[in-house]
């Protein structure tokens, strides 16, 4: 789950770390009192769940309260479009007033857990302000790391490291140890699986604040953090996944044109490669899991066919705790609930397989029930193509 910057400075705040003083606002007028009790000049950024908001126009400086009010204005209400929100872009409906700092050094961190190793790591570097994807592309030598065992925790001595390892001075360096020791926390407390400053500023009077900050938490641990889970913002979301996460379904919206329909995040992986393989691009993720029932699958069906670029759907099963006739007979419902109209082809195997089939082929409805993955895989892309 994701959440917005000023709500991600929130909760970083209660466990010590340092960040920018500003509030959050809906309305344009409420900039005025804002700015005035923040000294004057202050920062407006646009609170949406994208990277990029500074390029696409949705962080600006106010030199004054009235300019202040006017540049809030502007930005409340816009469609801002980054390359993290596609073309179809945000609608910004809350920006963050903060103070405005006189910045001496833009620096980076980040917590991230890493999926090799299965450990949090911590990561520093001094190209601050900067993707930190284009700093691991580019300038790989620039990132420092610090594999976290789980055991023992964020050490004093890492955090001394990484600081020194930012060309910081003793001074400075002493409360880089603090602030990455309060970030470590924080993010273990919460169950995170993303805590990134960027950037991590040093201003000119020897301060270190998180001038932006971002947090996600990992889904399978909110129920352990109701009042992170109560911060989350649907407006943000892709409708179709608000729809699927209702229906307990995964289901992960992409920009091609066919369609899946998988259980098993693994078999899901590999039917999108194989799509991608037999030259066609995957519409979605969708894993409806080991133990769908009927209903699961029409809904399932639904949200796939609520994407208008689908153009042929991929039903990719392995019966296993889940019988295929199930499948069947949950597929052949939603198709006659929902007059589908895009071509289905059905791959089925496992418990039931040959029964599942039957149903398909006497349904009276307009199946495709293919013979292994490839040829799955095949006929589906040149469906698309044809429709």
């Amino acid at each position: 789950m994701k959440i917005h910057e000023f709500q991600a400075k929130q909760i970083l705040a209660c466990y010590g770390v340092k960040v920018p003083r500003g509030e959050v606002i809906d309305q344009a007028e409420k900039a005025r009192a804002v700015a005035e009790k923040l000294g004057g000049t202050v920062v407006v950024k646009a609170q949406i769940h994208a990277g990029g908001r500074g390029k696409g126009g949705g962080v600006k400086l106010a030199h004054n309260p009235a300019e202040a009010v006017k540049v809030a204005s502007e930005i409340l209400g816009m469609k801002l479009v980054t390359h993290q929100t596609g073309p179809e872009g945000r609608i910004v409906r809350r920006v963050l007033i903060e103070e405005g700092l006189d910045i001496a050094r833009e620096l980076y961190l980040g917590l991230v857990i890493d999926r090799v190793t299965g450990r949090p790591v911590m990561m520093a570097s001094s190209e601050g302000g900067v993707e930190i994807e284009v700093v691991a592309a580019e300038r790989p030598e620039k990132i420092l790391k610090e594999p976290i065992h789980p055991g023992t925790g964020f050490q004093p001595f890492q955090a001394r490291k990484l600081s020194y390892g930012l060309g910081l001075d003793a001074a400075l360096a002493n409360q880089a140890s603090t602030f990455l020791c309060a970030l470590y926390r924080a993010f273990e407390a919460t169950d995170a699986s993303l805590a990134e400053v960027n950037p991590f500023v040093v201003t000119r009077d020897g301060r270190l604040l998180a001038l932006d900050a971002k947090m996600n938490f990992d889904d399978n641990a909110l129920y352990r953090h109701p009042e992170i889970a109560e911060l989350r913002d649907l407006n943000e979301e892709d409708p179709l996944e608000v729809k699927a996460s209702e229906y307990k379904l995964n289901y992960i919206r992409l920009n091609g044109n066919v369609g899946c329909m998988v259980n098993g995040a693994g078999l899901a992986m590999a039917t999108m490669d194989i799509i991608q393989y037999a030259g066609g691009r995957p519409a979605n993720f969708l894993d409806v899991g080991g133990g769908a029932n009927e209903e699961q699958v029409r809904q399932g069906f639904e949200i796939i066919l609520g994407d208008p670029n689908v153009r042929a759907v991929l039903i990719n099963i392995f019966g296993g705790i889940m019988r295929c006739d199930i499948v069947a007979n949950g597929v052949v419902t939603a198709a006659r609930s929902l007059g589908i109209k895009v071509p289905v082809v059905v791959r089925l195997e496992g418990t039931n397989v040959e029964l599942g089939q039957k149903i398909l082929r006497e349904s009276g409805l307009n199946f495709t029930v293919a013979n292994g993955m490839k040829d799955a895989a095949e006929k589906v892309v040149q469906l698309a193509k044809a429709s």
